[in-house]
């Protein structure tokens, strides 16, 4: 028997699927207690409303990303190399996931106002955006990378592997999505790296 916390998890994955194909408002508390054969009146002893489990949903789906970009950091390993597992492990999750990439991509950034209570700003991405901090701060105090304002970093980094999501979930790339990983983690390196002047 699934604990509570096991059932929301997989209500929430159920949920990602249907909010990242048919769009957050099109999806309704039914249609995702249909696809989860459950009763509505179930759904609502795990999740109070539609926006409630947008918030569990995000906060679920990044935490997926802080907790491999953790365990990168965690490791003796250069920041060059740290890239280059993370965008590895990132489009990994794309291939494997891509409801997830979809969720933040179509439905977090498209339908801010839905996250304006209790989500305002990174509250609901958090651990995800501490984790890229330490990546760039770390790589930085080594001398690996220059030192550089936190934003303009968070969004080259997450603009281009959020852009490869895009292009891999509009089904335009030639080839595995996983054939680009290198020369995404290059470009983003060559973008972060401490050059001597």
């Amino acid at each position: 028997m699934p604990t509570k916390e096991e059932k929301k998890n997989t209500i929430i994955e159920n949920s990602l699927k249907l909010f990242s194909t048919k769009g957050f408002y099109n999806t309704t508390i039914p249609d995702i207690a249909k696809s989860m054969k459950m009763s509505v009146g179930n759904m609502y002893n795990y999740f109070k409303s539609k926006e409630e489990l947008a918030k569990y949903a995000i906060k679920y789906s990044t935490n997926v990303l802080a907790t491999e970009l953790r365990k990168i950091n965690e490791q003796d390993i250069s920041s060059r190399d740290k890239i280059f597992v993370f965008t590895k492990a990132y489009l990994e999750n794309v291939k494997k996931s891509p409801e997830v990439i979809e969720y933040f991509l179509r439905v977090y950034l498209s339908n801010r106002e839905v996250f304006n209570d209790g989500c305002e700003g990174f509250l609901c991405v958090s651990d995800f955006v501490t984790e890229v901090m330490i990546l760039l701060d770390d790589g930085a105090a080594k001398k690996e990378f220059r030192q550089q304002e936190f934003f303009s970093a968070f969004a080259m980094i997450m603009g281009a592997l959020g852009g490869f999501a895009f292009l891999c979930g509009e089904k335009v790339l030639e080839k595995d999505i996983l054939e680009y990983s290198d020369s995404v983690a290059e470009n983003i390196y060559r973008a972060l790296k401490y050059e001597d002047s």
